[in-house]
């Protein structure tokens, strides 16, 4: 049998979304001008909240105003190592430490498994020693990140389908394979499901009580 610990990333992980602190940090050094767009980002925020735009359409927004429609490979690298560091420094969660160490020394695979962009979550993950991240992608061309995502975002049934493909690519069946999953959010609620331990980790009120009424096991991990 293999066995897996899979971990969301945005708060289950770290104490804090990433992806508007990532933009906002990294503008700040890369194209510090960027910065008087924030308004013009809030507003597709809004048009989020309001159901004009999805989740993968305002991500794509957000990046063009705060990154460019076109970021050389090597600036994104940069900024990501830069950002990974200071989020390991000060932005993760002890439990989270913890529970990683105990699952590896469980012998279990540890696998990130998350909506934000693996351009800059790779980094964070590999400094906590994950083996293998599983997240939003975009598309790359001639040494560019373009301000597309390339197939889906890494989110609810996505991420389930984006994680049972990885497994397949491995050449893991599901039936030989226990898996044990981590997140703060319903939105994972299908990869809850399928995993054979679901852990609500620092869950919010939909989620806290959804993992009560089904059993899932509800932890609240300290800074």
């Amino acid at each position: 049998m293999h066995h897996f610990a899979v971990y969301d990333m945005d708060k289950t992980i770290t104490y804090a979304p990433t992806w508007t602190s990532f933009l906002v940090r990294t503008a700040a050094v890369e194209a510090p001008w960027r910065l008087a767009l924030l308004p013009v980002a809030a507003g597709a925020t809004l048009g989020y909240v309001f159901g004009l735009l999805s989740r993968a359409r305002l991500k794509e927004i957000t990046h063009a105003l705060l990154l460019g429609r076109a970021i050389p490979e090597a600036t994104v690298a940069r900024a990501a190592a830069r950002f990974a560091d200071r989020i390991v420094e000060s932005g993760i969660y002890s439990g989270a430490i913890t529970q990683i160490a105990e699952d590896r020394a469980a012998g279990n695979r540890i696998v990130m498994a998350t909506a934000s962009y693996g351009f800059y979550a790779a980094a964070i993950a590999e400094r906590l020693g994950f083996e293998a991240v599983i997240a939003t992608g975009v598309v790359r061309e001639h040494g560019m990140i373009r301000a597309q995502i390339a197939g889906e975002n890494c989110y609810g049934r996505a991420k389930l389908a984006m994680l049972e493909a990885w497994m397949a690519g491995q050449g893991i069946a599901r039936g030989d394979a226990v898996v044990r999953f981590y997140s703060d959010h319903v939105s994972d609620e299908p990869s809850l499901e399928w995993a054979d331990v679901a852990i609500a980790v620092n869950p919010h009120t939909q989620l806290r009580a959804m993992a009560w009424s089904r059993g899932w096991r509800v932890e609240d991990w300290p800074k």
